[in-house]
């Protein structure tokens, strides 16, 4: 009803299953370091993907790169069959009101209220909104999260946690189709990371909606996930489910989910 017409986008809502994004032959590289040679995977509608990988593996580059934040060298990013190669801002624009991305540090605006940052993607694309719908929306999506009335306060009031639900209220409050997760528990103690879990899984439960989870915590990938890709050696080695992954024989899968394992023991230990 409010959202401005994209001059190349077509959408239209997905069907559960079918195959929403397809990240095809993807090469990227920041001047002599290659992150991806040959990156080649596939998102369907209604499922939570996670990604997991070691650090410098490139897993939110992926992320960014959908939502032209960043660009590949080669190869293609297709949404719902339309290549984004050649997409123009205004056009990724378009696609950000379909494609919402929770930041790893909630990259909340420090200056603005919490209710004035949820708003702020309404503001851009849905300006014929109400001052009074976009208070509505506002409130809904905090509900939601489990942040009732808390649009007065800033972000320098709020725990890490708070700070992690404002920024998928923020997200969310365009109705995307697609949520994308930026090292959702990154930081977090046990308890805050269990809510944090539990918020993807109501998202796709209440919302209907697609998550992308980037993450290199087994534990998380394993609660949330209907599928999990593995990067190394700058491409996608194995996707499978979490029981297929953990029953994993291929070695870069093996080795990661191995030395996950013993760290965590480490931090266990007394």
């Amino acid at each position: 009803m409010f959202s401005r017409p994209s001059p190349r986008l077509r959408f239209h809502p997905p069907q559960p299953g079918e195959e929403l994004i397809r990240f095809e032959h993807l090469r990227k590289a920041f001047g002599p370091k290659r992150v991806y040679d040959d990156v080649r995977l596939s998102v369907h509608a209604g499922e939570t993907l996670t990604v997991i990988g070691g650090s410098g593996t490139g897993k939110s580059v992926l992320l960014k790169c959908l939502i032209g934040l960043l660009r590949q060298d080669s190869g293609r990013i297709l949404f719902q069959g339309q290549d984004l190669s050649d997409f123009r801002e205004e056009d990724f624009i378009a696609l950000r009101r379909h494609v919402a991305m929770v930041f790893q540090g909630a990259a909340l605006f420090d200056s603005l209220s919490v209710g004035e940052n949820i708003a702020y993607p309404l503001h851009e694309h849905f300006p014929d909104m109400t001052p009074a719908q976009v208070r509505e929306r506002v409130a809904e999506k905090l509900a939601l999260v489990g942040l009732p009335d808390t649009e007065h306060l800033k972000p320098a009031d709020l725990s890490g946690g708070m700070r992690k639900r404002v920024g998928l209220a923020r997200a969310i409050a365009t109705n995307p189709e697609v949520i994308l997760w930026d090292e959702p528990t990154t930081g977090l103690d046990p308890v805050t990371t269990e809510t944090i879990n539990q918020l993807i899984l109501d998202m796709q439960r209440q919302l209907g909606c697609t998550s992308i989870v980037v993450t290199h915590d087994m534990m998380s990938a394993f609660t949330v996930s209907d599928r999990i890709a593995m990067l190394a050696h700058r491409r996608i080695v194995q996707v499978g489910t979490p029981e297929e992954m953990k029953r994993s024989s291929v070695p870069e899968v093996r080795a990661f989910l191995d030395a996950r394992k013993q760290e965590l023991e480490r931090e266990a230990a007394p």
